[in-house]
């Protein structure tokens, strides 16, 4: 046992010799301490083998005192209804977007904005800045504790049932998007409409002709069997996501110090296991997808690019400069890193 287990040993110990630690936290009879984790994807996705990964590291850290109940494929409810419920206090660590957080910091929404960045590490970078902590601080008001900020979602694409070379082709397509205004708007910007569904929707309205589309990370796409039930991908690359696992600020604070701790510490180890993943399995579900006959478009962005901008100037709540705020730490990161 190494001294971080016996730290956290000891704490959970003194939780439920004095309080019995009743505060939203789930206790089973053996005093094992319960902890539901939610998320949108399917379990052989990168988001669901991290949820995996971490689930096993926290039993091997806690001695088994702490355990991880996982709930994939929105089980517990939409993204949506699962951030209201952790915001509400439930015991639930949510898989989610700062499109989502959005809805209570406006702010939030920026770093899913289309295009704001070249790649995944710059994205990473800004949570380590004064702005960002700033922003955390803004969600914990509203009752939301980030558990995570280095989950790596990936880069997202395009798939259609019709070949989509320019920002004009999607004029009137139908693309699913997650349920939130930073999707709707950028598809709105593309010049498609824009269809909210959860994730799990996604198959079976392609397949019954009520979209036409849907976009995420290649690993997703295949994940979600979009390839099945549509002939074209189209690299976009318009969004680069990262997203955090959240909690409410409630529920946390029913937890020992030491438990909050040992969630944030194995979930940076659970995020880099699945950062690998993902990087891999890009390479290979594209192959797999020429493989099976998808036509792979490599189209040019700029059009999309420029289209994009207009999403920039689409949410009046954003702070004053808050664009050129997050774009001056892009170039400060970008300089350093030459």
């Amino acid at each position: 046992m190494n001294n971080r287990s016996m730290m956290f040993f000891f704490a959970l110990f003194i939780c439920f010799l004095f309080t019995g630690c009743e505060s939203g936290s789930q206790s089973s009879e053996d005093g094992v301490l319960e902890i539901n984790i939610a998320h949108g994807n399917q379990p052989t996705e990168p988001i669901g083998q991290m949820a995996e990964k971490w689930r096993e590291l926290v039993e091997e850290e806690s001695n088994g005192q702490v355990q991880l109940n996982i709930y994939p494929s929105s089980q517990l409810g939409s993204e949506k209804d699962v951030v209201e419920q952790a915001i509400m206090g439930n015991n639930v660590i949510i898989f989610t977007g700062y499109d989502f957080l959005m809805d209570y910091v406006p702010d939030a929404g920026i770093l899913t904005a289309p295009f704001l960045t070249e790649d995944i590490d710059t994205l990473l970078a800004l949570t380590e800045s004064d702005w960002f902590y700033s922003l955390e601080d803004d969600l914990q008001a509203k009752g939301i504790e980030i558990i995570n900020t280095s989950t790596v979602y990936g880069e997202r694409q395009l798939m259609t049932d019709k070949l989509i070379e320019s920002p004009e082709d999607l004029r009137g397509l139908k693309i699913r998007v997650p349920n939130n205004q930073m999707y709707i708007k950028t598809f709105q910007a593309f010049g498609a409409s824009p269809t909210p569904m959860p994730l799990s929707d996604t198959y079976t309205s392609l397949q019954q002709g009520l979209i036409d589309g849907a976009e995420n990370p290649l690993p997703v796409l295949a994940g979600s069997k979009t390839n099945e039930v549509t002939n074209y991908l189209t690299l976009t690359g318009h969004t680069k996501i990262i997203s955090p696992w959240i909690a409410g600020t409630d529920f946390i604070d029913t937890l020992p110090a030491e438990t909050v701790e040992l969630l944030k510490e194995t979930s940076l180890e659970a995020a880099a296991f699945a950062r690998d993943i993902i990087e891999s399995e890009e390479e290979s579900v594209l192959q797999e997808f020429e493989e099976q006959g998808i036509e792979i478009n490599m189209v040019d962005i700029e059009p999309f690019r420029e289209q994009s901008q207009s999403v920039y100037t689409a949410f009046p709540d954003w702070s004053d400069g808050l664009y050129e705020t997050v774009h001056s730490l892009i170039e400060e990161y970008e300089a350093q890193n030459e």
